[in-house]
């Protein structure tokens, strides 16, 4: 019984890291991601805002890389989103799979020029997301819908549309 029990403690906490370093491959995704793309000029003023919608472990991870790293000299700015409303103020929004279903209005209010949206639901890159975390082969990857994003202003470098997996 002592055995099961170990064994059980030990798969949860093997589980709980797992999900935590997804959550920091995510986030270095994110910031890498910034590398790459080019908002509408009139867009960056101030902080580089990224947005979460709702809690999510992320948030924590985009507050260390945020506390060292920079894009386009703008310092990044991590917002927890509450309200609809708070899109309109940030150029990444993420949406964690635990309130993918609230995407379609959440779309909509990202649906303003300069508001990269990215999800973690298999086929939103197709209908909403400029970007969607996938798994492949046990791996974090990103399916990216280069129309999508364009259609917001920013312009993506070819070389993340290579990286990733292209939605048409």
């Amino acid at each position: 019984m002592r055995k099961i029990v170990f064994i059980v403690i030990y798969l949860c906490f093997s589980i709980g890291l797992l999900k935590a370093q997804d959550e920091k491959f995510k986030a270095l995704f994110m910031y890498n991601f910034t590398k790459y793309l080019e908002w509408p000029e009139e867009n960056i003023k101030g902080d580089f805002v990224i947005g979460v919608f709702g809690s999510s472990p992320i948030i924590q991870e985009l507050m260390v890389i945020a506390e060292k790293k920079t894009v386009s000299n703008h310092p990044i700015a991590v917002k927890k989103i509450i309200e609809l409303e708070e899109i309109s103020k940030c150029h990444i929004v993420y949406v964690p799979e635990n309130k993918s279903s609230r995407i379609e209005e959440i779309a909509q209010k990202c649906s303003a020029k300069g508001i990269l949206l990215i999800t973690e639901k298999e086929g939103f890159a197709k209908n909403f997301a400029g970007i969607n975390y996938v798994k492949v082969d046990g791996k974090q990857n990103f399916e990216i819908n280069k129309k999508n994003i364009e259609g917001k202003g920013i312009k993506v470098n070819s070389t993340l549309v290579t990286l990733g997996i292209e939605i048409k």
